[in-house]
């Protein structure tokens, strides 16, 4: 599969970012990790991956060939064939598959029920965390978000946060980004992904119940600018 994503230059083969820095945030869906990271990133000037968007881009593909996602050899066989690319501008992320922009196809209740499904797949973890990988490599400077970054995407990222919330407040923001989610289906989503979830040993974990955006993000850019003297 070839996935790339919106940078210029060439792609380095090795995810330690040198003297770069890479702020990876993981937690739970509807814990506020887009809106965050794309917030640290505009403020401290990163670029910014979401990798969530890469794994919906291939449940999207594959459902739109009928393909039965909760099929693990048919979903491995077929991992390798589209194109996926990102765009790491936090002003205008994007995503797109064989050329065309999906970024709102793949937030669709239908993406959303069957993407755990197919997460779950080693063979599609290993083709998107190395292009994951990647694409840190390459940016050098950026904000990688998504339930695994700390513990296995880049392992070695300067700052590591785990951005978590109560279940009403994450169900509240779920609903508010697609009116049709439910406090069962991010209960649902929590125990799929159980086993590609993790807090890091190193990771700061933050509760954004009581915390506003600004909050949020404010405590971020502030771990970070304590990294970087």
């Amino acid at each position: 599969m070839k996935t790339t994503a919106g940078l210029e230059g060439d792609v380095a083969t090795d995810a330690d970012p040198g003297s770069g820095l890479v702020v990876a945030i993981d937690g739970p869906s509807g814990a506020g990790k887009s809106s965050a990271s794309r917030g640290v990133a505009r403020a401290l000037g990163l670029r910014y991956l979401d990798t969530g968007s890469m794994y919906r881009a291939l449940t999207w593909w594959l459902l739109q060939r009928g393909a039965d996602t909760t099929d693990p050899g048919l979903v491995a066989g077929l991992a390798a064939e589209p194109v996926i690319e990102v765009g790491t501008d936090p002003d205008a992320p994007w995503t797109r598959v064989d050329g065309a922009d999906v970024s709102a196809a793949i937030r669709t209740r239908e993406v959303t029920a069957a993407v755990s499904a197919v997460a779950a797949v080693p063979q599609v973890r290993a083709h998107l965390i190395a292009m994951q990988r990647q694409i840190i490599a390459a940016a050098s400077r950026i904000v990688a978000e998504g339930r695994d970054i700390g513990t296995v995407v880049a392992p070695g990222a300067q700052v590591k946060v785990f951005l978590t919330a109560d279940g009403a407040a994450r169900a509240s923001r779920r609903t508010a980004e697609a009116s049709w989610s439910t406090r069962a289906e991010v209960d649902r989503r929590d125990r799929m992904d159980a086993a590609q979830s993790g807090r890091a040993a190193d990771a700061v974990q933050i509760d954004s119940t009581g915390l506003s955006l600004d909050e949020v993000v404010g405590t971020i850019v502030g771990l970070a600018l304590e990294k970087s003297r």
